[in-house]
């Protein structure tokens, strides 16, 4: 059974920190590209940051650049999202997603971000 599980959102003051995990399992998550999304009530839905399978290259979304950090340990199964600088626009249910070319999408739940004083 494939599941994504994501941790570690919180609530945060502006200007503070969070690292997002996302915990990958019934599928060679190796093989698989790794991305982080966010979605706010009534915005759609919005590509944070995206890593290759072997962790060798980044895309990351214009509003981010600069002070997110996607990284992944394929011995853990585990993608990360460090967040810096959080800004209350961040505030989102942050998703991770698993795709692979010519294979099926994998979806996490989410797991709320909300920064506010």
């Amino acid at each position: 059974q494939v599941q994504l599980v994501e941790s570690g959102g919180g609530l945060v003051q502006p200007g503070g920190s969070l690292r997002l995990s996302c915990a990958a399992s019934g599928f060679t998550f190796r093989y698989y590209a790794m991305s982080w999304y966010r979605q706010a009530p009534g915005k759609e839905r919005e590509m944070v940051a995206s890593i290759s399978s072997d962790g060798g290259s980044t895309i990351y979304g214009d509003s981010v650049k600069g002070r997110f950090t996607i990284s992944r340990d394929n011995a853990k199964n585990t993608v990360y999202l460090q967040m810096n600088s959080l800004k209350p626009e961040d505030t989102a249910v942050y998703l991770c997603k698993a795709r692979r070319a010519m294979a099926a999408e994998y979806w996490g739940q989410g797991t709320q971000v909300t920064v506010s004083s």
